[in-house]
């Protein structure tokens, strides 16, 4: 069953049970208020008439005051304690043979004589010769019921005429939560067939769920859409950055088996020249690996340690494997929960950048700023400009070809170093200035652990 006939049968159901069941409240209702309506009144002529009963000595008297406060259709009768009638009067034919069932414990009870409703209603007396009596009084209810029937038609003709609105808007209703989903349907469908990123046209002051819906699926194309280019744009840049070192070893590869190794020199600077383009492409690849397993989301590896030391030993590594000046400032310890590899990795990271650009010393400093905890990485080299930051974390982007090519760099550095500040909750920014070097801010987010 589709989701507008679900929501018409469902919503016209609804709605049809509310009515039946205020019909059906309306006609009791109505029924009982006709009802209490004439018991009342045979109360209070059966007050008056008790009240005559008890003033009176004469045997023959209580007939006469009996005809007095006899209904209109109805009937009065005195029985004793037994039940056995004292004496009986009507106004309709037929009423003294009925004995209605009265209980006492009820002000007044309706049964059907003839397939007429009567009222009866039971009330104790003095009779006048001084024992006790029950006075009841029998009321046919024939104008009730006919107001009864006619009410029942009534509603039964309201109801059927609500009928139509009903299911009228319950059509109107399934249209109006379908349309949406029909054109989010046909906008699916037509990506499909295109394959290409349709949105949905939504209104401006569209505020209900169906049009944030619809926003939700044209963010969610955007960004599709976005990914995909990213990806396209991705596999261009791969594809070119591989083409450019399998070109030269190719082209050493003809040169050798051309000239073979007779030249020695030639021999020497072709080899030399595959050797260092294999370990770029080798490590270009390993940098694409590393990039893909980023995105994989594997579990980090979270606990408590020492950021300083951390710093200590990386810098340390680095002015062993290069002999370059590397100084800490800041104190120690400071702790902090969060995955050590990866914390490393993305220093080294930073490092290696700073190092590949600059001549001069690099300064690393820590520190705790508004709770958070910050580390600073600054060198004294060319400095980066101002149009050039934003696009730093991108994949393949280079500030400058030629320096990368110099540097050896591939230009995935930092776009798995953003990466991984994403991961450990790191927030970059990047500070630089041209001819007087760069600084990169690393604020820790979920620092608040963590002690200087």
């Amino acid at each position: 069953m589709k989701l507008k006939t679900k929501i018409h049968v469902f919503s016209s159901l609804v709605m049809l049970i509310i009515l039946v069941l205020t019909m059906i409240g309306i006609y009791f209702l109505y029924e009982k208020m006709a009802y209490d309506t004439e018991y009342n009144q045979l109360l209070s002529e059966s007050k008056e008439l008790v009240t005559s009963i008890s003033q009176t000595s004469k045997v023959n008297a209580p007939a006469t005051i009996l005809r007095a406060y006899i209904p209109p259709r109805g009937a009065v009768r005195a029985v004793d304690l037994n039940g056995k009638p004292l004496i009986i009067v009507q106004s309709t034919e037929g009423m003294k043979d009925y004995h209605p069932d009265i209980d006492e414990h009820k002000r007044y009870s309706v049964e059907k004589y003839k397939g007429t409703p009567v009222l009866s209603m039971s009330m104790p007396a003095i009779w006048v010769d001084g024992s006790v009596v029950h006075i009841q009084m029998l009321q046919s209810m024939k104008d009730v019921a006919r107001n009864l029937e006619l009410l029942r038609l009534v509603l039964l003709g309201v109801t059927i005429l609500a009928t139509i609105p009903i299911v009228l808007s319950s059509m109107t209703l399934g249209r109006i939560v379908t349309k949406p989903i029909h054109r989010l349907i046909a906008t699916m469908q037509e990506s499909q067939k295109s394959g290409t990123f349709e949105k949905i046209n939504i209104e401006d002051d569209g505020r209900d769920e169906m049009a944030e819906m619809s926003r939700t699926f044209n963010e969610m194309m955007f960004q599709l859409e976005q990914n995909y280019r990213k990806q396209e744009h991705f596999v261009s840049n791969a594809s070119h950055e591989l083409k450019t070192p399998l070109t030269v070893v190719e082209s050493y590869a003809r040169l050798l088996k051309r000239r073979g190794f007779d030249n020695r020199e030639v021999a020497n600077e072709a080899v030399q020249a595959i050797l260092s383009e294999s370990i770029r492409m080798n490590e270009m690849i390993k940098q694409m690996l590393e990039l893909a397993k980023n995105k994989e989301n594997i579990p980090l590896t979270i606990a408590a340690i020492d950021i300083y030391k951390v710093l200590e030993d990386t810098l340390h590594q680095m002015h062993q494997a290069y002999g370059r000046e590397f100084n800490l400032l800041g104190n120690g310890p400071v702790i902090i929960k969060t995955d050590e590899q990866k914390l490393k990795q993305l220093f080294f990271i930073f490092l290696e950048n700073a190092r590949h650009y600059s001549e001069r010393e690099i300064n690393v400093s820590i520190a705790k700023e508004e709770s958070q905890l910050v580390v600073r990485i600054q060198d004294f080299g060319q400095g980066i400009a101002k149009e050039n930051i934003p696009h730093l974390f991108d994949r393949f982007y280079r500030v400058s070809e030629d320096r990368n090519r110099k540097t050896g760099g591939t230009g995935l550095g930092l776009a798995i170093a953003h990466e991984i500040a994403e991961r450990l909750a790191i927030n970059i920014t990047v500070l630089s200035t041209l001819g007087e070097g760069t600084t990169i801010v690393l604020r820790f987010e979920n620092s608040n652990e963590g002690e200087q």
